[in-house]
This record gives structure tokens, C-alpha cells and sequence, in this order.
């Protein structure tokens, strides 16, 4: 049984009546992508939902690569779907498998089709065979070729097999029923031919079998049990039961649909994303920006948070559009549990403590973690000079503004009140520096005059601080549905999807930060270093997330 106690989704619960009512005895799913892209948030979905039941179950699951079209895939995408597979917190049974390696079961099978009187070699173009196949309100019309022999279709199978053929020449179809109102039993494809090298078996084959006939005769293959698809898939159903009811395989899977993950903002289509990078609108598939595992992960997304989002999307059978906040939700969940503080200034304006001596440098205790002791503290250097936010400083304002102004007082985090009493400007009357004052003894404590501070806001040792890079990434497109009815969604891509800062001021601590750990830059939200352009001679820090969710609010201002 389920050690969750949450409602079980339908999957869960067609599982346990499978092991409770001994239909199966152990629980064997796989994830099968195509190596044509990267993976991306419905991946994800898909990932947390096999190598989860298989997890919770105590059974297993395949990772198998459905590489039957060489021409658009690439060991590259091989290997980048075994890194995000294993970041996301899974392991698959055994070897990675691939479709290929059934080929010649798959080409045995087609002969026995072909023997059997079930599949014939067809004439038709492309276009033809759409012509033939009729329409949902139409019922299709057999091929002229629909009734060659047995031993014809051998002989021009083997035609194909053997590369006497061009590509669309002729196809290989199975003979089901060209008056079935799911279109998709009016004879299907199994076999085109393909004159591509293909990435595991070379220039073996110039003919490759369609996905719904690899992919149902695989699962038997491997013993898969519950062979869980996306609901696009469902009106294949049919025709994946006719296979396993008229081919000799060693077990009957059954295939289960759930609804796939649409989030709103987001763009999931790999054909639309691989025009992202084709086209140098993003730096290529692992730009933080994109939905890709790989890109969420560079920019600094939690395994934890992604498996937590998927889960909260729940599973079921009917579509619908999930918002794209409760994944951020998700994160900042994550982040604010488990990442450590620093203090980072972003757009610096230099303090001067007019009273402090400049020759004194000392130290302060800094909280890594405010609510969770266990986080320990750090030593933050402390002098004449410190770097503060432009927007922490005003000459004059309101009640409301609870940072520096001049007059007033406001707490240095972890260290002394200061109170601001000249600001310097250059000739065009920016302001370039604030002189101010340190509250004598406060540090830790208030003021013995009672005159308290307005706020508290970070701040870092000008002495000592790191220059650092700052990229700030948001939503990559600004409409709630890019791609929805014939939209063009290049027209939507948000201007200001990344922001880069530089000449920002760190403390000093993150200079020896690894690059795994994600913190909380105080006041400023989750940063991580960039895995990929991030060095100790010139860090580069990506923003994970706001502290807030402050776009609804710009959206509607």
C-alpha cells in the first residue's frame, strides 16, 4: 500500500488494486523520451509521475530512449535526458534502453504481419494516403495496394529493408479497418523509409518503425506493467491493444492517459523551443529562462521544488492550464527553508562613516539563517566605508520610507544604526556618496538616547567586498498564453527576461561560496552562481527567484 497519506490519484489507485488483486506483483514503468530536445516542465511531470510510482510501489522503472527518427535527434539530447533524469532525484532499472535496440524484433514482428496476412507495402504518397484516409466525419477508402499477396509484400519489404527504394517510395502499413471511426486504426504506418545514419546503430536500417508500433511492442518487451502516457494519446489506445493482441509478445502491458502539464507564460512545444536556440533569442537550451530541466537547473530551481510543483498539479484525466506561480511558489517554499543568507548589493552607493576611524576594521555576527539556528553565523568585516542600495537612500521622504534619509536613522543588518547626515552629488546632481554617522553602542542593541531606527536595511564592507555580475531572469514571455490560437509567440517574449548588473557588491563570504549552494541575498531574493560563466576571478550570480511574487502586481499597475 501507498505510505502517503494524501487522497490517491486515479493512477494510485488502479496500481493498488493491480498488486492488491495479484494482476501484477511488482510495479515496472518506464519513461520513454525522444532524444530529439531537451526536457522540459511536462518532462518533469512525467519523470516525478513513473520513477515516483515505481519508488512508492517498490518497483522499478526504465529509462528508454524512443529514438526512431535519426534525422531529427542526437546523442546530445541522449546525454542531457540522463543528467536531468538523475538531477530530478531518480535512477532507472538497469541500462539505459533505446527502441533500437528492438529493431530487429520489431522488423521479425513486421514479417509476421506481413505473413499473417495483417500488413502489406503501400504505393501511396503521403499526400495520397491522407487523401485516402478519410476525415472524422468520412470513413477512408482502402489502397490500391491494399491487397497485394504475401509474397509480394515480402519481396518489397525486403526492397525497403534493403535501400532499393527512395524515401516516400513506399511505406509498410498494418490492415485494420479504413472504415474505424478512430482514424488512427485506418491502416497505419509502421515502416518508412528513412536513409539516415541513426546515433546507435549507424547506417544498419534505412527504414524505421513509427512510434505507436515500437512503442507498445517495447513496453512488452521489458514487462512493462503500467505504460503511462500523456491524454494526446489516448485515441492510440485502440491501436496499441491491436498490436499486443495480434503480435506474438511476451507480456500485455496497458497503456493509462494522464492529462499533460500546461502552465501559463511557458512554451513547451520542442519544436518552438529548439526555435528559441536555433534562433539566438535565448542562449541555448539551458538558458535559465527557458522551461527546460536544464535551464531551470542552471538558473537555480530545487529538484525538490520541481517534484513539489508536479505534485501539487496533481494528476488526473481532465486538461487544463496550471499558473506558473505555484511553481515559483514552489521554489520560494524550498528556498526560504533551505537557503543560507548573504548580503549582496546590487546598485551600490558608497557610505562614509564620518566618526569611524579609518584605520579600524572590525567584526560582526551574521545570522545564515534567521529562523533556523542550525544554519550557524558568519563573520562580516566592518569599516570606515560601506557599500548601501541607491534606492535604500533618500534626501527627504515620507513615514513610509523605513530606509536611509538624511536626518534619520536606520539599522545596518547585523551590525550598528547609522544616521545619514550629507549626501555629495556630481555636476549633474546625481547622488554619488551619503556621509553619515555610526550610533555609537548599538551594536546589537538600541540606542541609549531612545531615538530608534526607521528600518533595517543590508549593506557590505567597502574594504573587503567582492564585484560580482548579477543577472536577474523573469518570465520569458509576457502573455498568459504565447502560442494559443495561431498566436506567433515571438511576439510575446518579455523585453526584460533578463536584466544584467554588474559592478554589484558581494561581502566577502561568497567569494569561497560553492556553486551549488543557493542563497538568500537579503531583501533581494534566491541567487545561485552560474554553473556555467561563474569564476573566482569573475562571479556571475543568477537570480532564482523574487522574494515575492511581484508580478500580478506590475501586470495590473
Amino acid at each position: 500500500m501507498s505510505e502517503t497519506t494524501k487522497p490517491l490519484n486515479f493512477i494510485e489507485r488502479i496500481v493498488e488494486d493491480d498488486l492488491s488483486n495479484g494482476k501484477v506483483t511488482q510495479v515496472h514503468t518506464r519513461f520513454p523520451p525522444e532524444p530529439n530536445g531537451y526536457l522540459h516542465l511536462g518532462h518533469a511531470k512525467s519523470i516525478w509521475l513513473n520513477f515516483g510510482l515505481a519508488q512508492r510501489y517498490g518497483g522499478v522503472c526504465n529509462l528508454r530512449m524512443d529514438d526512431t527518427n535519426p534525422a531529427k535527434e542526437d546523442e546530445e539530447y541522449v546525454e542531457s535526458i540522463q543528467r536531468d533524469v538523475q538531477w530530478l532525484g531518480y535512477q532507472w532499472e538497469g541500462k539505459v534502453r533505446y527502441a533500437s535496440d528492438y529493431f530487429d524484433q520489431l522488423y521479425a514482428w513486421a514479417l509476421y504481419l506481413i505473413n499473417h496476412g495483417k500488413a502489406y507495402v503501400c504505393d501511396l504518397s503521403a499526400e495520397e494516403m491522407r487523401q485516402y484516409r478519410g476525415t472524422l466525419t468520412e470513413v477512408g477508402k482502402d489502397s490500391p495496394y491494399r491487397n497485394r499477396t504475401v509474397e509480394e509484400n515480402l519481396a518489397l519489404f525486403e526492397k525497403m529493408r534493403s535501400g532499393e527504394f527512395e524515401e516516400g517510395a513506399c511505406a509498410l502499413r498494418v490492415k485494420i479497418d479504413m472504415a474505424s471511426p478512430n482514424i488512427n486504426l485506418r491502416d497505419p504506418v509502421i515502416y518508412r523509409i528513412k536513409k539516415a545514419s541513426h546515433h546507435q546503430t549507424g547506417d544498419k536500417w534505412c527504414i524505421y518503425p513509427s512510434y505507436d508500433y515500437a512503442h507498445g511492442q517495447s513496453d512488452a518487451i521489458e514487462g512493462i506493467t503500467h505504460s503511462i502516457c500523456t491524454l494526446e494519446f489516448e485515441d492510440h489506445r485502440p491501436l496499441y491493444e491491436w498490436f499486443i493482441a495480434n503480435l506474438p509478445v511476451p507480456a500485455t502491458p496497458h497503456q493509462y492517459e494522464f492529462s499533460r502539464l500546461n502552465v501559463n507564460y511557458t512554451v513547451t512545444s520542442k519544436r518552438k523551443l529548439k526555435q528559441l536556440v536555433d534562433e539566438k533569442h535565448v542562449d541555448g537550451w539551458d538558458d535559465p529562462r527557458m522551461p527546460t530541466i536544464a535551464g531551470m537547473r542552471r538558473r537555480g530551481f530545487t529538484p525538490k521544488a520541481l517534484r513539489d510543483f508536479c505534485e501539487m498539479a496533481g494528476v488526473t484525466k481532465v486538461e487544463g492550464v496550471v499558473d506558473i506561480s505555484m511553481l515559483e511558489h514552489a521554489i520560494r517554499e524550498d528556498l526560504n527553508t533551505n537557503a543560507p543568507r548573504a548580503m549582496c548589493v546590487l546598485q551600490p552607493l558608497k557610505v562614509v562613516l564620518l566618526n569611524y576611524p579609518d584605520t579600524k576594521t572590525e567584526t560582526v555576527l551574521g545570522h545564515n539563517h534567521p529562523q533556523n539556528e542550525a544554519f550557524g553565523t558568519r563573520t562580516l568585516p566592518f569599516s570606515r566605508e560601506i557599500w548601501i542600495e541607491q534606492d535604500d537612500f533618500r534626501e527627504e521622504a515620507n513615514k513610509q520610507f523605513k530606509r536611509l534619509v538624511l536626518g534619520k536613522r536606520v539599522r545596518l543588518r547585523s551590525a550598528y544604526i547609522i544616521e545619514a547626515v550629507k549626501a555629495i552629488k556630481d555636476e549633474q546632481g546625481n547622488i554619488v556618496e551619503v556621509h553619515a554617522n555610526v550610533i555609537e553602542d548599538t551594536l546589537g542593541k538600541d540606542p541609549a538616547d531612545g531615538v530608534k531606527a526607521k528600518g533595517v536595511i543590508h549593506w557590505v564592507d567597502a574594504r573587503s567586498s567582492v564585484d560580482c555580475e548579477v543577472r536577474l531572469y523573469d518570465r520569458l514571455f509576457t502573455d498568459v498564453a504565447p502560442d494559443a490560437g495561431g498566436k506567433n509567440f515571438l511576439d510575446y517574449m518579455n523585453p526584460n527576461s533578463l536584466v544584467i548588473l554588474r559592478g554589484c557588491k558581494a561581502e566577502v563570504n561568497l567569494a569561497h561560496s560553492d556553486k551549488d549552494t543557493r542563497y538568500q541575498f537579503e531583501r533581494q531574493g534566491y541567487f545561485i552562481q552560474d554553473a556555467q560563466d561563474s569564476t573566482p576571478d569573475h562571479l556571475v550570480f543568477n537570480r532564482v527567484i523574487s522574494l515575492k511574487d511581484t508580478w500580478e502586481k506590475s501586470a495590473e499597475a
